[in-house]
């Protein structure tokens, strides 16, 4: 399927213009992920924002103990949006689960892109705030249960 049409499908860019998707089809690369590969490194630097096509990643806290999932996530979801952000280093671990495949947007472009369309910017961002109040819950969730609370 062409590049275009994945991205007027996909839920977190459908609904956007034509001049929009080509804009982002212009920057976005397909890449794919093997079973259990680490997409991105918990504090290493924030380079590229991912729309997932197929397959599935968790986004994991870890630490020198343990690792715990926070939240699992499926084709039409997001990650990497710390890359939107200056010098923005990454506060998830990003593992894939299966197989997977995403298009990966460099960030610095996107965001250059959003800064000089004001109009995809405030679309954007404003998309990408659900998905950052969506992993805040979902990491609240998850430490409500680690303490015993009924979620």
């Amino acid at each position: 399927m062409p590049q275009k049409q994945v991205l007027r499908d996909h839920a977190f860019t459908h609904g956007l213009s034509d001049a929009q998707i080509d804009r982002l089809a212009e920057i976005a690369t397909q890449v794919a992920f093997e079973d259990n590969q680490v997409v991105l490194v918990d504090g290493a630097r924030s380079t590229s924002f991912f729309l997932l096509l197929t397959g599935s990643v968790v986004v994991e806290l870890r630490t020198p103990q343990y690792v715990m999932r926070v939240q699992a996530l499926g084709p039409g979801d997001v990650f990497g949006w710390s890359a939107l952000l200056d010098d923005q280093d990454t506060l998830f671990q990003v593992r894939a689960r299966e197989r997977t495949t995403a298009l990966q947007i460099d960030g610095a472009t996107l965001k250059a892109h959003c800064m000089s369309d004001p109009t995809l910017g405030a679309e954007f961002f404003h998309r990408i705030l659900r998905v950052v109040a969506g992993r805040v819950k979902a990491t609240e969730v998850r430490f409500a249960e680690m303490c015993g609370v009924k979620v």
